[in-house]
């Protein structure tokens, strides 16, 4: 549809794309700009406005029926349209052609193969699996993409499946952690640090700063920010070298 009018107020409505929540036995309807609520589902688009058309939320958009305040009510349990509409961008369903349906779930398949890809490893070879290799493995698992979660989401989806299927496993992430420490003391933050490393590549004393490089998996870099920073009081430094350990061939063999 390419024009919509609503009766009551004459706002005219164009380039419209449609998002329907039922709930309590009711439709509701958002009017939406197309393109923009893969956007805001993926979180790439951060202002509502420039999502939605009007912050109306209807029960028919093409005849320009609003919903009333008591059905809003009943249904959702509030009357401010805004958080409603934020709830219906959530868990509605975007209602497109068949066409562009298919297009879309091509699209989002495609970046989280992708995605798998760059953020995995073979567990034995630490060698990335190639995307058809993963294409294959995730049509093998029944792999399917629901509208309503972004890819990000629908990523994590996809390697917690494929480890039922397949070896694989995140990349390791690499890091290097500098803080001013006497020898003494720093080696008990430094067996701290090397309980969550999968690996430790350097450690070395600078006068009197210690240095250490490691390979960890990406679940405990936040743990180690949150270790260096509350032993050091800040002072520590966590700098992210690596998003992945990948082995070149000849030290595969």
């Amino acid at each position: 549809m390419s024009k919509i009018f609503t009766p009551t107020n004459q706002i005219r409505l164009t380039n419209v794309a449609v998002v329907r929540l039922k709930k309590a036995g009711k439709r509701f309807e958002l009017a939406c700009y197309k393109n923009k609520v893969l956007s805001w589902r993926n979180n790439v688009e951060k202002d509502i406005d420039e999502v939605l058309q009007t912050h109306t939320v209807f029960t028919n958009v093409s005849k320009g029926q609003a919903a009333k305040k008591e059905e809003l009510i009943k249904a959702f349990g509030k009357t401010d349209e805004t958080e409603i509409c934020r709830e219906i961008l959530s868990k509605g369903e975007l209602q497109v052609s068949e066409k562009e349906r298919h297009s879309a779930m091509d699209t989002q398949m495609n970046s989280i193969i992708n995605s798998v890809a760059a953020l995995c490893v073979n567990p034995e070879t630490r060698r990335p699996y190639p995307s058809t290799i993963i294409e294959k493995s995730l049509k093998d698992a029944h792999f399917s993409i629901k509208p309503n979660r972004n890819t990000k989401q629908q990523t994590l989806d996809a390697i917690k499946l494929l480890k039922t299927h397949m070896p694989i496993e995140r990349s390791r992430m690499k890091i290097r952690i500098t803080f001013a420490a006497k020898k003494d003391n720093g080696p008990k933050l430094v067996e701290s640090i090397v309980k969550m490393a999968a690996s430790v590549e350097l450690e070395e004393w600078i006068e009197s700063t210690l240095q250490i490089t490691i390979f960890i998996d990406p679940g405990n870099y936040r743990a180690i920010d949150d270790l260096v920073r509350n032993e050091t009081k800040g002072k520590g430094l966590v700098e992210l070298l690596e998003l992945k350990d990948v082995v070149e061939a000849e030290e595969i063999f």
